[in-house]
């Protein structure tokens, strides 16, 4: 067996369904799939059921433990040379594994992970946040796309690792938030090649309104010190842009209760976000969505940050007292 497909499920039968019947539709078929279910109530088993008959398809229900431990999970009972962690909200094209396997063939690699993008049927919101998460204007730079400001750190929506690295690094930490960039940097602390595949890109949907994405995104940036905290060095310069970000928004709105003309700053960046976005989503209705997303995920990002840093590194709580009604509830 080539490829172990490790799906962590928490309530999203209906999003399981569209992967899987992605999934038969890839050109290359040597592949097990795993749908780990992490206690949910509304269960996916019969979503699974649907297709035994056409793929290799094991399914297991456990109790809730957060997703790293889920992957784990999935993980122990895998086959495969490689696992490739999937989010549930994920939709794969038919040439996904294809690439993968041509990417492997070319220059070998310990770990790996793709980039993501919006499909045609994803509603206006849906891809205005994917613009948000992918833009060079945002923090696309930082995930490590073509642009990078940083080295490429996968992420667990499209990550694939070698079956002996994973299970030798002991697979995810039990952190519940920032877990996959947890496991990359372990990934290069030990010595292990990681590279990004270009052409293994899946449709990502990502959270589905607005509130939804904020939460997500703040949860983001607490993660970021979090991981600082553990890791003293992985904390680069380009991971302060969020919090510099927020805080200067909060200085021109200060600032313009006595000089409106300040407002112009924050005008001069919604314009460029518009502006690309609309050309790249050829709609100017989610160029302006883009904007709204733009801002809600850098100030987001920006104030988990400084919330973090806050409680963390000055008031010195651990990481479960000061986010357990974030993380653990």
């Amino acid at each position: 067996m080539k490829y172990s497909l490790i799906i962590p499920v928490y309530n999203r039968p209906d999003e399981v369904d569209e992967l899987l019947q992605s999934l038969t539709e890839q050109r290359f078929k040597d592949f097990e799939v795993i749908v780990v279910e992490d206690g949910s109530a509304v269960p996916c088993k019969d979503v699974v059921e649907k297709y035994t008959a056409c793929l290799d398809i094991h399914y297991y229900n456990k109790p809730n433990s957060g997703p790293g431990q889920t992957r784990n999970y999935g993980v122990e009972r895998s086959q495969g040379t490689y696992v490739l962690i999937l989010d549930s909200d994920c939709v794969l094209p038919p040439g996904y594994l294809e690439a993968i396997e041509a990417e492997l063939r070319r220059e070998p690699a310990d770990a790996f992970g793709g980039p993501d993008r919006a499909h045609d049927s994803f509603t206006d919101v849906q891809k205005a946040i994917n613009y948000a998460m992918t833009s060079f204007f945002t923090t696309g730079g930082i995930r490590g796309g073509k642009k990078k400001m940083d080295k490429f750190y996968p992420r667990s929506f499209n990550m694939g690792v070698r079956t002996e690295v994973y299970r030798a690094l002991g697979g995810f930490s039990r952190m519940r938030f920032g877990e996959d960039i947890d496991f990359s940097i372990r990934i290069f602390k030990g010595g292990y090649r990681c590279r990004l595949f270009p052409e293994a890109w899946v449709w990502h949907k990502r959270r589905t309104d607005l509130k939804k994405f904020f939460k997500q995104v703040h949860n983001s940036g607490i993660a970021r010190i979090n991981l600082y905290k553990k890791y003293p060095e992985s904390l680069k310069l380009v991971h302060l842009l969020p919090a510099a970000f927020t805080v200067g928004v909060v200085l021109v709105l200060l600032a313009a209760l006595v000089c409106p003309w300040s407002l112009l700053l924050l005008a001069l960046f919604a314009l460029i976000i518009c502006v690309d976005s609309s050309l790249q989503n050829k709609s100017l209705k989610i160029g302006m969505l883009s904007v709204v997303a733009a801002f809600i995920q850098l100030t987001g990002y920006g104030s988990g940050f400084l919330r973090a840093w806050w409680k963390r590194c000055v008031l010195g709580k651990d990481s479960f007292s000061a986010f357990e009604k974030n993380f653990y509830q």
